[in-house]
């Protein structure tokens, strides 16, 4: 791959920066930031590895900003970081393992299948809600059954492994698997999934440092752009609104889905 040039880093910089703020509002900014990256030359699977580590950061502040409804969030909940982290490790393990033309052919279907989540987001996100708030028989109890916890376990699992190797998406994924389990409190849900794909990102990270996935030049600029993003962007992001920003990601997803395929066909 090429050199990173100043104009390669400023790119990736304003990449994350926007990733960010969109993370903080609505979700979906690794699709903009790792279309990028294999824009300024950085091979498919590259690209995924080095996104990953570089917007993680941005993260913290999302995580941060939950704290007051993390603190009230039921202690056996937390144990699903388990699961979700060891999914995370295997994903990352599974893409470390994936040859670099085989994640080439795969990226249009990942990308695609992030779309489709994104799309689903809205209408998942209030049926979840009138559920809680609208159902007289939605009174869940401050901890998943034992059958529930199963499912939740085996499914957050299978959602850490997504994660850990593409990861665009998976906070609709994970607010199902939270609804299922007897989570009765939206801002709660949100803080949760905020604290696993964290948590599942950051052992994928942490995975494809040690296994010699990153491209570091791109990484100083890509944490500090997310940080600046997700604190910086959020207002703009809120001011622009929810809908306005989803509508971009899927039309914007579609786009890039629909190039990568081309990409993959003229080779």
């Amino acid at each position: 791959m090429p050199p990173a040039t100043s104009i390669h880093l400023a790119a990736a910089f304003a990449a994350a920066f926007v990733a960010g703020g969109i993370n903080s509002v609505a979700g979906g900014g690794t699709m903009i930031s790792f279309p990028t990256l294999i824009a300024v030359g950085m091979p498919a699977l590259l690209a995924n590895a080095t996104n990953t580590v570089g917007i993680w950061p941005g993260s913290l502040g999302s995580i941060w900003g939950f704290r007051r409804e993390l603190a009230r969030v039921h202690r056996h909940y937390w144990w699903l970081l388990i699961p979700a982290t060891i999914g995370g490790a295997i994903g990352a393990i599974l893409l470390r393992l994936t040859p670099s033309g085989v994640f080439d052919w795969l990226v249009p279907w990942l990308v695609l299948f992030a779309t489709l989540l994104f799309i689903v987001q809205a209408p998942v996100r209030r049926r979840i809600e009138r559920y809680i708030h609208h159902d007289p028989l939605a009174e869940h109890p401050a901890h998943p059954s034992g059958h529930l916890a199963v499912i939740g376990i085996s499914m957050q699992l299978l959602v850490g492994v997504y994660g850990g190797y593409f990861g665009a998406g998976i906070s609709i994924i994970m607010l199902a698997v939270l609804g299922i389990m007897g989570m009765s409190d939206i801002l709660e849900m949100n803080a949760m999934t905020s604290i696993l794909s964290g948590g599942i990102n950051g052992v994928a990270g942490a995975l494809f440092i040690i296994t010699g996935l990153i491209q570091w030049p791109y990484i100083p600029v890509m944490a500090v752009g997310s940080l600046l993003g997700g604190y910086g962007a959020a207002g703009v992001a809120r001011h622009i609104g929810k809908t306005a920003i989803r509508r971009f990601i899927i039309g914007w997803g579609i786009l890039i889905a629909l190039m990568m395929f081309w990409r993959v066909l003229q080779k």
